[in-house]
């Protein structure tokens, strides 16, 4: 018994050291990400106001993640997920723009809230105990799923999908730094695609294909960001200077006058430095859940979920709202949080062999 207690006290003290390691690497990019607006701003005449809310925001969120996932480990995410729900719901009537015809940059931000909700739903079931209500946690998952049908665009209702079907294979991954490792790859990949769409680069069957799936309009803005990339590659044109130097951004409505791609949009604005600490928040994220002392399961779904949301904002404009980087930080805050309870009998000794 007494070895067990020393074995325990040992994992607790080395789970704290990596969560301090995490929070503070947390600090130091979200940090570098508002000092960089600020320096890109003050150099080319821009608005970092939109970067330091998008900042503040996730910081918030994954602060009040933290708090609610350590007292309320079941409660807090699927409030969360009821939550995405419904902000999804009421999105057409509260977001600005016609009320007649919800702008595409809209229903990406729809779609951001359910694959978000998804995800917390799936990450709440994993940590009920009571049989009867982890199944009524999974059902809550898939009703948010098939509500992406309707509320949203269907890639919404793909990554939804994926975000439930990763979730419920997640149980099967005793590696979680292997799944991790697989998400951020497939991050990458989405990415370089949409870079290669916009350099144009692709062969002309499949660039073709992607292109009438995106839309010319959109790949437009794409070039655009491009230009005006290489025109100070490394500091940018300024934050919130895109609308205003880009030609096809002035042809559209000014809810739809970004790139329609972080990626992109950090690289014209901000420069290269802006793709790398945009980069860098979301190893943050990742580091963070492969660090994190809740069960494999929880962290996978999370981490899947999260990617889903960086597909979307890699071929759309979804970080641009409020709503959906706090709801980001808010789910990587709760999938994260220490509970002040077990989750289950054996966590303390499983720990360690889940983290890898």
């Amino acid at each position: 018994m007494g070895s067990t207690g020393r074995t325990s006290a040992a994992d607790e003290a080395a789970d704290g050291e990596r969560r301090n390691v995490s929070d503070a690497a947390g600090v130091v990019v979200l940090g570098a990400c508002a000092t960089w607006s600020l320096i890109t701003a003050a150099t080319h005449d821009g608005r970092p106001e939109g970067v330091l809310l998008a900042v503040l925001a996730v910081a918030a969120g994954y602060a009040s993640g933290r708090i609610c996932g350590a007292l309320l480990p079941v409660a807090a995410p699927c409030t969360a997920a009821l939550a995405g729900l419904g902000l999804a719901v009421a999105a057409p009537h509260t977001l600005p723009g016609p009320q007649i015809a919800t702008p595409p940059g809209h229903l990406g931000a729809v779609a951001a809230l359910l694959v978000l909700a998804t995800g917390a739903a799936c990450c709440a079931a994993w940590a009920a105990r009571p049989p009867l209500l982890r199944l009524a946690l999974r059902a809550l998952a898939a009703g948010i799923t098939v509500a992406s049908l309707v509320l949203g665009p269907i890639a919404g209702f793909a990554l939804c999908t994926a975000v439930l079907l990763c979730s419920l294979a997640a149980d099967h991954m005793r590696r979680r730094g292997v799944g991790l490792a697989g998400l951020a790859l497939a991050t990458a990949v989405v990415t370089g695609t949409a870079w290669a769409v916009a350099e144009d680069v692709l062969p002309d069957g499949l660039a073709d294909s992607l292109e009438g799936q995106l839309s010319g309009h959109r790949v437009g803005l794409w070039r655009d960001a491009l230009l005006l990339a290489h025109r100070d590659p490394a500091l940018g044109v300024g934050p919130g200077r895109f609308a205003e130097l880009s030609r096809t951004a002035s042809q559209a409505l000014p809810a739809e006058s970004r790139p329609h791609s972080a990626p992109l949009q950090q690289a014209a604005e901000q420069g290269v430095v802006g793709v790398v600490l945009l980069a860098a928040v979301f190893c943050w994220v990742l580091y963070a859940l492969w660090r994190t002392p809740r069960p494999t399961p929880v962290a996978l779904t999370a981490g899947a979920a999260l990617t889903g949301l960086a597909v979307l904002a890699t071929v759309g404009n979804v970080l641009s709202f409020t709503t959906v980087t706090a709801g980001a930080g808010l789910l990587a805050g709760l999938a994260t949080a220490r509970p002040l309870v077990y989750e289950t009998p054996d966590t303390t000794t499983t720990r360690a062999r889940e983290r890898r």
